[in-house]
Order: structure tokens, then C-alpha cells, then sequence
């Protein structure tokens, strides 16, 4: 996504004005429906769930106009596949997150009693990203209106053919006191995240990440950042390399590796180097035969990121690093076609861009280490990723790994599937990201969880209330022992 602009462009107070009468309007429909009923929650996550299944081909389409090149297979798998069963997940569980809980009370409080009350939070800004624009953009509003908000949607400005089809389309189904689209460059970006909502949701890179919540700051809006970073792969010293190759290059090469959660390197042990480079290789030749007319093999978004990758790849080989492009076609490869061939990167170093720098693209960094606690210490060394993935057999490595890294999230021999499960939550922690949704933890994120105690008509708590007597510090002593 492209940086916000800390500086006010001329025309910043127009765009916020219209962005804060659209609020505003929201607002006022909230407020005559604070907590709308099972029912209400129910159509609004139906109509997005018929939008999905009518215009999936056409939403598609924009996108892989936007691309260039992307399979509609790509946007089925990673996208609509994913949103069509969040959205039957929380139509089968919304009643049950609904309802007040029932929480603990302590003995020396009975009989009266505690539950937290969930409600809604208000008007959610949602800005989405590029990569994966429906499900970016949509994830996070099947929570905001399961949770019974209103949200204000801002698709990224680098897929302008989807943000159109997105905008036209959820018009035709929501009023826009409901949900609502919002186009435009980054100065809308900038005006919208410095609105006043009552949450924020930001999904894009970690310097964007920063400008958002000093923006949302100024009004102490609470932001949800979905960010990313460098997400590390380890192949233990017992992993099946057959298997364990064809899952990392699987997740590293969908998308041509323009994925937040995406392998961005590989920790290799180094006696099995060469080993892992002829299964990684074998495995990418295999799932993509040809690059530049490969319908299957998405293109880079625009020639910006192009060059930018390219310049990585540069960069590394002047600082001696070995590059093995994966090319099994021979075809020839330019800016112009935006087919950028998976590349391995062998002999790195820290001080190279590709290893201080999210790729986000299908260029594989491979480090070798000589031991577990090493590969553990590279890792904890760096800003805390949004993924973390680990392939092998042995337990006791694997459990070493999960409980001495910290990470937005882990899988175990594959990639990428935890973003898909709804009963697990979705985010980042420090640099890529804070704050989670997806099912029942987004809808919590979007709710107030209020406390409420409930006093009993047979409370025996004036028996603390002043005057102060000798019978009074005896019960308290009574209390002490009893808490």
C-alpha cells in the first residue's frame, strides 16, 4: 500500500469532510439501532454472503485486471473459498456469542453474581491491502457486522478495477448507513484513518502500520494493525525434504509470494543444503512448468514492486550472494509481462536488502545454521514475525521452537492454513501487528465486552458500610481469610 503522507496534501479538507459526513451518517443510523437483533446480524452477513456467490466471478475478473495475470483459481483458493466459510461460521455461532456470560463471582460477593455484556462498538473503519483485496477488505467486515457494527470500507488504491467492483456491488446490497465504500489515492487513506471511529483496521505494510495509529492516535481510536515482516521457515534435521519442500514452495510461490503471511526465508540445516535446494527446485518446476505464459503464475501488481524485487535479487548478487532463478521454460522474463521467475538466494547476509526487507515476492533467502538453538537465536534476534513455520518430526524440536519464538502465529508442516482457520485468531505482535479477528475473536475485537455485577436484594454488604465498629473489622478479618 502506498505511504500515507504525514503532511496535509491542498484538497485533505475536502476529502475529510465528505469521510466525516459519512460517519456522521452512520453514526446517526447506529444510534437508533445500538444493539441490533440476532436477526438484523443475520441478513447483513446473508446479503454479503449472496454478493459473494453472484459476483465472485466478476470481483475476480477486476482482480486479475489489476494483476495483469492471476488465476481466478487463486482468487477462489485464497479468497472467496476462505470468506464464503467465515461467513457460515459466524451465521452458525452468532447466537451464542450474542449472549451475555456468565463469569465467576467471588464467595465473599454472593449471592450476587457477574457476566459480561457484549456490545456493539459503533462505526468501524476498515482500510484494506492490495494482495489480496476481497478477502483483506471483507475478512475483517464479516466480524464488524456479526458484532452488530456499521463499517466504512477503503479498498487500496494499487487495485482501482476492484475497489470499483467492490464499491458498485456492495452498494446494490447495503445502504450506506450500513456499509459503505470509499475510493480514492492516499490522501483519502490518510483522511479516513484520522477520523474518529470507534475502531480501526489496518491491514498493509509495517511503515504504513505506524503513520495509521499516529493518526488514530490524535482521537485514541483503537486500531486493529495487520502488518507483516519477515516470517521465517525452518527445515529441522528431521524433515521428510520431499514433503516439506513442495509445502514451502506452495506457500512462498502463491500469489508469486505477494502474501503478509508468505515464507519470506528459510532456515536450513547445513549439512542438508543441497538436499533442500534440489527438492525446493524440483518442487517449483513440478507446480509451475512455465513462468511468463503460465495462466496459473500470478504477475507482480505493477512494475514499481517489479523493479523493486529485481532490485533485491541485484543487490544481493553484488554483495556475493548465488541467485538460482527457477525457470523450466527458459522463457525471457521483462518488466513488461511482470512474470518474476522464483528465485533462490543462497549465501546471505544480514547486511543484503532481501534480508532486512519484507520481500513479498518469490524470491527464497536460504540461511543455513548448524543447530537448533542457533536457528532459534537467528530468529529472536529480529522483530517478532507475523508467521512462523516449522517442518519435521521430532516433538521435541518442534516444541522447542513453539514455546522459545514469539510470532503472530505457527503451522507445523505446511504454510499459510492458519490464516483460514475460523476458530483460531488472525494477527500480528510488535512490528507486524497488534490486535486479532476472525470468528468469535473478531467478534470480541468488535464489541464492547461490558462488565456488569448484579446485586442481590439479600446482600449482606451494608454490613461494611460506615460507622466503623469492632464488628465490622471482625468480618472484614473473617473476609481476609475467606478471598
Amino acid at each position: 500500500m502506498t505511504a500515507i503522507p504525514l503532511a496535509s496534501p491542498p484538497n485533505a479538507h475536502s476529502a475529510a469532510h465528505g469521510l466525516g459526513a459519512l460517519l456522521e451518517r452512520q453514526r446517526a443510523a447506529f444510534a437508533t439501532d445500538p444493539n441490533p437483533s440476532y436477526a438484523v446480524r443475520l441478513d447483513r452477513l446473508s446479503r454479503l454472503e449472496q454478493l459473494l456467490e453472484r459476483d465472485e466471478e466478476a470481483l475476480a475478473q477486476a482482480i486479475a485486471s489489476d494483476f495483469g495475470t492471476r488465476s481466478p483459481v487463486v482468487t477462489t483458493i485464497t479468497e472467496t473459498l476462505v470468506l464464503r466459510a467465515a461467513i457460515r461460521h459466524a451465521r452458525r455461532h452468532l447466537k451464542a456469542w450474542m449472549k451475555p456470560r456468565r463469569v465467576a463471582t467471588s464467595l465473599i460477593y454472593r449471592p450476587g453474581r457477574a457476566l459480561l455484556m457484549r456490545q456493539p462498538l459503533g462505526v468501524i473503519g476498515i482500510v484494506g491491502a492490495w494482495n489480496y483485496p476481497l478477502l483483506l477488505t471483507l475478512s475483517p467486515l464479516i466480524d464488524v457486522l456479526a458484532a452488530g457494527n456499521r463499517a466504512m470500507l477503503k479498498p487500496s488504491e494499487l487495485t482501482p478495477a476492484f475497489a470499483a467492483a467492490l464499491k458498485s456491488r456492495i452498494e446494490a446490497v447495503f445502504a450506506p448507513e450500513e456499509v459503505a465504500v470509499v475510493i480514492g489515492d492516499a490522501e483519502v487513506g490518510r483522511a479516513l484513518s484520522a477520523l474518529p471511529f470507534d475502531h480501526l483496521v489496518f491491514t498493509g505494510s509495517t511503515n504504513v502500520g505506524r503513520q495509521v495509529a499516529r493518526a488514530a492516535a490524535t482521537n485514541l481510536t483503537p486500531v486493529t494493525l495487520e502488518l507483516g515482516g519477515k516470517s521465517p521457515a525452518i527445515i529441522d534435521v528431521s524433515a521428510d525434504l520431499p514433503a516439506a519442500c513442495t509445502r514451502l514452495m506452495w506457500g512462498k510461490l502463491m500469489n508469486a509470494g505477494q502474501t503478509c503471511v508468505a515464507p519470506d526465508y528459510a532456515l536450513v540445516p547445513r549439512d542438508r543444503l543441497d538436499d533442500v535446494v534440489t527438492a525446493l527446485l524440483a518442487a517449483a518446476a513440478r507446480q509451475y512448468p512455465a513462468i511468463a505464459p503460465n495462466a496459473d503464475y500470478t504477475s507482480i501488481v505493477n512494475e514499481r514492486h517489479f523493479l523493486r524485487l529485481r532490485g533485491l535479487i541485484d543487490d544481493a548478487r553484488s554483495r556475493g550472494a548465488r541467485a538460482i532463478e527457477i525457470n523450466p521454460g527458459g522463457e525471457t522474463v521483462d518488466a513488461a509481462t511482470r512474470k518474476l521467475p522464483p528465485t533462490l538466494l543462497l549465501d546471505v547476509d544480514d547486511d543484503m536488502r532481501v534480508m532486512q526487507e519484507e520481500i513479498f515476492g518469490p524470491i527464497l533467502p536460504i540461511v543455513v545454521y548448524d543447530s537448533l538453538d542457533a536457528a532459534i537465536a537467528y530468529i529472536n534476534r529480529r522483530e517478532r514475525p507475523l508467521s512462523l513455520y516449522w517442518f519435521g518430526t521430532n516433538a521435541a524440536h518442534r516444541d522447542q521452537v513453539l514455546t522459545r519464538t514469539i510470532s503472530g502465529g505457527v503451522v507445523i508442516n505446511d504454510t499459510m492454513l492458519h490464516v483460514a482457520q475460523d476458530g483460531l485468531p488472525f494477527g500480528g505482535v510488535g512490528a507486524s501487528g497488534h490486535g486479532h479477528y476472525h470468528g468469535e475473536f473478531g467478534f470480541r475485537q468488535f464489541s464492547k465486552e461490558k462488565p456488569v455485577f448484579i446485586q442481590s436484594r439479600f446482600s449482606g454488604g451494608r454490613r461494611l458500610y460506615p460507622p466503623y465498629t469492632t464488628a465490622t473489622r471482625r468480618l472484614l478479618r473473617l473476609l481476609l481469610r475467606w478471598a
